[in-house]
């Protein structure tokens, strides 16, 4: 089954539409989706190598679009959408403290949920919540997020075959290890 999914994912990575889904996926879950965009960027490097900075690039912009969308969902509409996201995740309690913590450290926390498992959403909710400054939320996010998209596109560009090599013949483990980091990074929100 997961050889079939994987199939079907690099058939559509490499179809007309595939920019267009990445660039969704991207913006989406920077503010709410919970599927990391690595899901669609990694099948359509592979499948087009010659278009990874380009899958990077839109990748980067898209999520940083999608983190300010979170940023103002945090500022404006609290109460409405952002207080039910932090009730979820356990964090209502926190608001106060991530403030006070987000004034001083926010450009840290934004660059360490940009590059990790961390779900990034949550970081830009909080952001735009504590009224961290804007152009340091962009900065920091740009920074993380084209770091994290471009190296992973980098790997696949210049280590394509054996890379893809080594994902094929060892589909379970790196689908196991995906979920284990999805999962991880979502268990980290709950532990803090």
């Amino acid at each position: 089954m997961i050889r079939r999914l994987y199939d079907w994912t690099l058939s559509l990575a490499a179809g007309p539409r595939a920019p267009a889904a990445l660039g969704s996926v991207s913006f989406v879950e920077s503010s709410v989706f919970p599927i990391p965009p690595d899901i669609l960027l990694i099948p359509m490097v592979i499948a087009r190598r010659e278009k990874a900075w380009w899958y990077a690039l839109l990748c980067t912009l898209a999520s940083v679009a999608g983190g300010v969308a979170g940023y103002l969902i945090g500022m404006f509409l609290f109460e409405q959408v952002a207080q039910p996201v932090l009730q979820f995740y356990g964090k209502m309690h926190y608001v106060d403290d991530f403030k006070h913590i987000f004034q001083e450290w926010g450009w840290w926390f934004v660059f360490i949920a940009g590059v990790t498992p961390f779900p990034y959403k949550v970081i830009t909710v909080a952001s735009g919540a504590a009224a961290l400054s804007l152009p340091v939320f962009i900065l920091a996010s740009l920074v993380s997020r084209g770091l994290r998209f471009f190296i992973v596109a980098g790997l696949l560009y210049f280590f394509g075959p054996p890379i893809k090599d080594f994902i094929e013949k060892r589909l379970g483990l790196m689908f196991t290890l995906g979920m284990v980091l999805l999962i991880g990074g979502f268990a980290a929100v709950k532990l803090i």
